[in-house]
């Protein structure tokens, strides 16, 4: 069962982290160690060749692994990326962008995640990202 429900991180957002609102990230879902996310097709967020920047993409699943982790520990809100890696495996297409996020691993100190992001629509994925957080100290 999720610690957190979605107009609660709706809330923490707002006021933490409004860039995510600009961005139009929207939370479609979330259970007890997954999220899922959406990002909208925007051509603001075009790099030159048509093509949605890696920018966008990175701080889609960066985001949904944040909300991933909250759903296990709670409202911790100094829980923190100390590693990220991204491999994009393919082209977006002229969609939404839906960022499915896990937690793999949860400890004491350090959880591990991962995303598979692909355009709405499709099945074909567009990265896979792992990432780790570090937890305060107490929070778990």
């Amino acid at each position: 069962m999720s610690r957190i429900s979605i107009p609660q991180m709706d809330a923490l957002i707002e006021e933490q982290f409004p860039f995510a609102r600009e961005f139009g990230f929207a939370l479609e879902s979330l259970g007890d160690g997954v999220v899922v996310v959406r990002a909208p097709y925007r051509s603001a967020f075009l790099r030159p060749g048509g093509t949605i920047a890696g920018p966008v993409i990175m701080g889609l699943a960066d985001y949904a692994i944040y909300v991933a982790l909250l759903t296990r520990i709670g409202m911790v809100e100094l829980a923190v990326t100390t590693s990220f890696n991204i491999n994009f495996l393919s082209r977006p297409g002229e969609a939404d962008l839906i960022a499915n996020a896990s937690i793999i691993k949860l400890g004491k100190r350090l959880a591990v995640g991962e995303v598979e992001l692909i355009s709405a629509g499709t099945d074909d994925l567009v990265a896979h990202v792992t990432a780790t957080y570090s937890i305060p100290p107490g929070a778990v």
